[in-house]
């Protein structure tokens, strides 16, 4: 059972926004405190203020005041607490259905089998792509073959991060590994243009837009 308390941005009932799993209903836990500082960063808050420290069985009471809905686990970079690993745990063996989003510059290998990972690859304009953790992928192909649904993706603020981002999903072939994601920066990368390049090259990835913003386009946490 999880015990370490963990520093807290805030808890939230939504709509997910991202990933396959946008448009259902989801309990959104986000930790405070990031190692990146990516030029596109929606959630500064999560990093510019010092969150709040919270029991995980008060976490797991909040949780359970929603019965049988999506979990995701997000940041900040929820990685960087150690407590985070012994509460995920705790939710599988809840039955929950559990995500965990992180930026891949942490190794993702502790993660439990069941939990989802949506796993971003910076590209060169968030200014953090030195830090992607390419042994990541390795663990990514070893958690598929054990029946993990996981996903990859890409946030691009240029035609110069998709032409990156092509290029990294041919090299490993992740499209073949699991779901990738492309996801346009707003008032960087066009989504018509986004569209229209993945048409020209051909590539077998999913165009997302983030459902939270186009719903809630003036609200910048609890969505």
């Amino acid at each position: 059972m999880a015990t370490e308390p963990l520093l807290i941005s805030e808890l939230f009932y939504s709509i997910q926004g991202e990933s396959t799993w946008a448009g259902l209903p989801c309990l959104f836990v986000r930790l405070a405190g990031c190692n990146l500082r990516c030029s596109y960063c929606d959630a500064r808050y999560t990093w510019e203020e010092p969150g709040t420290s919270m029991e995980p069985a008060a976490i797991v009471d909040w949780i359970n005041q929603t019965p049988g809905v999506l979990v995701e686990i997000t940041g900040g970079e929820p990685l960087r607490q150690n407590g985070i690993y012994p509460l995920m745990q705790d939710l599988l063996g809840g039955g929950r259905t559990v995500l965990l989003e992180t930026n891949g510059s942490l190794p993702i290998c502790a993660v439990p089998d069941g939990v989802c990972v949506i796993m971003d690859i910076k590209c060169p304009d968030s200014g953090m792509a030195e830090y992607n953790l390419m042994e990541n992928l390795e663990v990514l192909q070893e958690r598929q073959g054990r029946g993990c649904r996981d996903e990859v993706k890409f946030v691009l603020s240029s035609t110069d991060d998709f032409h990156f981002a092509r290029d990294m999903v041919l090299r490993h072939r992740l499209d073949r590994l699991l779901p990738v994601l492309f996801s346009p920066v707003r008032d960087g990368l066009a989504p018509v243009h986004l569209a229209e390049l993945l048409l020209k090259h051909r590539l077998n990835v999913r165009l997302q837009l983030q459902l939270h913003t186009l719903l809630w386009p003036t609200q910048t946490r609890g969505v």
